[in-house]
């Protein structure tokens, strides 16, 4: 049996995506971000998708998540992003991970747990050249990279940084990054470093930011359809545009007609002013629909925009659909998507929601059932 809430993943729409990216990157390689389980699209099957359209390398929050990719069958080097701790290492080691070293006092392990195996293995390291949250600071690198230099079995094959504000086209932050990230890495020729990938662009600094390709890009966010300055990027990239690869669909389980002056939901939030014909849907803040939705979000029923009326709960919405012809039991429901000539976006949820459509397709992807369309 499948669940009644279903989300979507468009393999075209990705495809598309990373066309678009690839086409932005010139000669830089192109790393996905599939972490957090491919933003809620599927980390494996994205991941499998991308690496057939030629995706240089991965991006992961944790080892466990390398770990998995590579059960699967991905051969391309796998970026372990955070959390390179010492409880971890042996995984890394044995998945032949990359590890992203942030301080040198994880390099003794790491360099004895890889001579262990007869192995070499290759490192990249994080520089905070203004994200100002993990990584060495611009005057404590030059050591950090002569601790990788004198581990054994160890190889510096790259450096990364992160733009705080690349998002922001209007600020100067993110050429000021670019400056620091610039005059800082260039004293690894110095230490005879040899080649040495540098990369910095997020899906901000891939669009936005100008010299920001370097040798390797990180996009996320684009490739899963939406532009990093959310609804304004949207509304201003020029043609070919990112497509969204989620489609979040429920389906109406009752229809009820309802009296004029009738309280709807926990705490009576809405009252119906005039004899209304309710839907019922099997959604709620368990799937994702938060309660912060309450009041404001619209769904799409028959191609129209109906709103969502009284407080959602954990397993029911409910959904004003008095002005629909003949609303039924069963219908297809919207909450992410198109629906005929009608869409909601991850960006206009989020500004239901109060956040970014980032955490909008984590929510959804992660909590619903999830399948592959087209």
């Amino acid at each position: 049996m499948e669940s009644l809430n279903r989300v979507e993943i468009s393999r075209s729409a990705l495809i598309h995506n990373f066309q678009i990216c690839r086409q932005l990157s010139g000669e830089a390689a192109i790393l996905p971000l599939v972490k957090a389980d491919g933003y809620g699209h599927g980390m494996v099957e994205c991941a499998r998708i991308l690496a057939s359209q030629g995706a240089a390398a991965f991006g992961v929050a944790e080892a466990i998540e390398g770990v998995r990719l590579r059960e699967a069958g991905i051969t391309q080097p796998i970026l372990v992003l955070v959390g390179v701790v010492p409880q971890v290492l042996p995984d890394i080691v044995g998945a032949r991970l990359t590890p992203v070293v942030t301080d040198a006092s994880i390099l003794p392990e790491l360099s004895r747990l890889v001579g262990a195996k007869g192995l070499e293995l290759g490192v990249h390291l994080k520089l905070d050249a203004g994200m100002g949250r993990q990584g060495a600071l611009p005057a404590d690198f030059p050591e950090l990279v002569q601790a990788v230099l004198r581990a054994p079995h160890l190889r510096l094959d790259g450096v990364m940084a992160h733009f705080p504000l690349a998002d922001d086209r209007l600020s100067d932050n993110s050429a000021e990054v670019l400056r620091i990230f610039r005059e800082t890495t260039a004293m690894l020729a110095d230490f005879g470093c040899g080649k040495c990938c540098l990369h910095l662009a997020n899906s901000g600094g891939l669009f936005y930011v100008a010299g920001a390709r370097l040798d390797m890009v990180r996009p996320g966010i684009a490739l899963y359809g939406y532009y990093p300055d959310g609804a304004a990027g949207t509304a201003t990239a020029p043609p070919p545009r990112l497509r969204p690869v989620m489609r979040y669909v429920s389906r109406i389980i009752q229809i009820r007609r309802v009296p004029a002056g009738r309280g709807l939901g926990y705490g009576h939030l809405f009252t119906t002013a005039r004899e209304s014909t309710i839907a019922v849907l099997p959604v709620g803040y368990a799937n994702g629909y938060l309660r912060r939705l309450t009041g404001r979000a619209e769904v799409l029923i028959g191609g129209r925009r109906v709103p969502v009326v009284g407080r959602i709960s954990m397993n029911l919405t409910l959904v004003d659909v008095t002005d629909l012809p003949e609303p039924r039991m069963g219908d297809e429901v919207v909450l992410l998507g198109r629906q005929g000539k009608e869409e909601i976006g991850a960006d206009e949820i989020a500004g239901w929601m109060e956040t970014i459509s980032y955490e909008v397709l984590c929510l959804f992807g992660q909590l619903n059932a999830r399948g592959m369309v087209d």
